[in-house]
C-alpha cells in the first residue's frame, strides 16, 4: 500500500474548505437554534442552571422500571459511535425489550432532537452525547432533554460526573509510527507540535468539524495554564511571554504551524500509521483507531512520555428526551450503561466508565498506561463557559490557520 497522500486535503483543504466547513457548522447550529423554543429558558440564567441539574430517582425500583419499560415496548437511542448497536442488542438480550441504536453525528442529533421537541413528535428517546457544551447550553437549557440518575447508583457516581451524567470517557491521543521512530515518539513536549521543525507534519481532524477538539481548546484555556507554562519553560528555557493565556498562545502557535487538517480520524491515523508510510508525522486520533493495528496492519503508538499530556479524555453523557413516549425504557437504557454489562459494549477499544465502581476497558492503546495521568481530563464545571466560548475559539483557530 502506498504512503498516504494528502493532495485534496492539503491543497483543496485550504481557506475555501475551512470557510465552507465553518459555514456548514454554523448553519447546522443556526438551524437547531431557529427551531428551538427559545435560546434560553424564560426564567433566565437561574432557570437554565436549574434545568441542567440531574433528576435523581430516590425511589428507584429496578423491577418496577423494567415492568413499565416492557409495557412501553421499545426504545431508540442515538449515539455518535457505531458501538451503540452492540449496546442496543445487549439491552434487548438483558431485558427482552426491543432497542434500536442509531449512529448519528452530534450536530445531527442536536438538530433532530430540538426539532422533534418543538413538534411534539419525538422518535429519539435518549441520547449518548459527546458534546458537553451544546448539551448544557442548548439541549438541557431548552428542556429538550433532562439528566436522570437511578438513586441506587447516585452514591457511586462523583458529583462532578452527575450534572450532566457522564457514562464513559474515551481519549484522543498523539500517536507516532514506531517503525519510523523505533527509539520512541519524536515529540516529547506539547509545544513541539507548534515548533517550526514540525511545520506541516502534524495531522488532526479539522477542529471546526470536531466539537471535542474545540472543547479541548476551551478547557486548556481555563484549566491548563500552569502545566502549559511549565512545558514551555522546559522546552525553551524561558518563561512564556505575557499576554494571552498559555492555552490561547498554544492554540495560535499550533494553527500557524500549518497542521494537516483531515475530515476524519481515519485519515489522520492513515497519515501516520498506514502500511509503507514513510513520512515523518505525528497525529491526534481517537483511541478507537487502534483497532486498525489489527484490522489494517497499521503501526501506531501513543506518545507516552509527552509533557504535560499525551492527549485528552473526552466524556460521553446520557440524556433522556423530555417528551419521549418511552420514558421508562429510556431510563432503563441509561441505567444499563451504568452497569458493567452495558458499558462494556462500548469499551472494546478501551475507555473509562463514568461509574467509577466499574472496571475500565481491558484494551489499552500501546503506549498508554494511565488514562487519568497521561491525558488531560475535562472539568464538567466548565461546560457552560465552553459553550459561551465556542465561537470565539473557533474564530481564534480560523484566523490563525493560514
Amino acid at each position: 500500500m502506498p504512503s498516504f497522500s494528502f493532495g485534496a486535503v492539503a491543497r483543496s483543504g485550504g481557506r475555501r474548505r475551512r470557510i465552507a466547513v465553518s459555514l456548514a457548522l454554523a448553519g447546522a447550529l443556526g438551524a437547531a437554534a431557529a427551531c428551538a423554543p427559545s435560546s434560553a429558558p424564560a426564567g433566565g440564567d437561574a432557570e437554565a442552571k436549574a434545568s441542567a441539574k440531574p433528576q435523581i430517582d430516590a425511589d428507584f425500583d429496578l423491577d418496577a422500571l423494567v415492568a413499565e419499560a416492557k409495557k412501553e415496548g421499545s426504545v431508540t437511542v442515538y449515539d455518535s459511535t457505531g458501538d451503540i448497536t452492540k449496546t442496543a442488542a445487549a439491552f434487548t438480550a438483558e431485558y427482552g425489550i426491543k432497542a434500536t441504536g442509531v449512529k448519528s453525528k452530534v450536530g445531527d442529533t442536536l438538530e433532530k432532537m430540538t426539532r422533534e421537541n418543538q413538534a411534539g413528535n419525538v422518535t429519539i428517546d435518549a441520547t449518548f452525547y459527546e458534546d458537553g457544551p451544546s448539551l448544557v447550553g442548548q439541549l438541557l437549557a431548552q428542556k429538550v432533554v433532562y439528566t436522570w440518575i437511578p438513586g441506587s447508583l447516585a452514591q457511586d457516581i462523583p458529583a462532578a460526573r452527575q450534572s450532566p451524567l457522564q457514562i464513559l470517557s474515551k481519549g484522543n491521543m498523539w500517536i507516532y509510527n514506531p517503525k519510523l521512530f523505533p527509539k520512541g515518539c519524536p515529540v516529547n513536549n506539547i509545544w513541539d507540535l507548534a515548533d517550526p521543525a514540525w511545520k506541516g507534519k502534524v495531522a488532526m481532524q479539522d477542529p471546526l468539524g470536531k466539537p471535542n477538539i474545540v472543547e479541548f481548546f476551551n478547557q486548556l484555556k481555563a484549566g491548563g495554564d500552569t502545566q502549559l507554562r511549565q512545558a514551555y519553560k522546559t522546552k525553551y528555557g524561558k518563561e512564556l511571554p505575557s499576554g494571552d493565556s498559555a492555552g490561547e498562545a498554544w492554540i495560535k502557535a499550533l494553527a500557524r504551524n500549518n497542521p494537516i487538517l483531515t475530515s476524519s480520524d481515519d485519515d489522520a491515523a492513515a497519515a501516520v500509521a498506514s502500511p509503507n508510510q514513510t513520512k515523518d508525522r505525528v497525529a491526534l486520533v481517537s483511541n478507537a483507531k487502534f483497532r486498525d493495528v489489527k484490522d489494517k496492519n497499521y503501526s501506531m503508538r501513543v506518545c507516552a512520555g509527552m509533557q504535560p499530556w499525551a492527549g485528552y479524555q473526552y466524556p460521553k453523557y446520557a440524556a433522556v428526551a423530555a417528551k419521549t413516549e418511552h420514558p421508562a425504557a429510556a431510563k432503563l437504557f441509561v441505567y444499563f450503561m451504568l452497569t458493567q454489562d452495558g458499558v462494556d459494549t462500548q469499551l472494546g477499544t478501551g475507555g473509562v466508565p463514568g461509574n467509577p465502581t466499574l472496571k475500565q476497558g481491558s484494551v489499552m492503546p500501546e503506549g498508554l498506561t494511565d488514562w487519568n495521568k497521561q491525558l488531560f481530563v475535562f472539568d464538567p464545571a466548565g461546560l457552560s463557559s465552553d459553550f459561551d466560548n465556542l465561537q470565539p475559539t473557533q474564530d481564534l483557530w480560523r484566523l490563525n490557520h493560514g
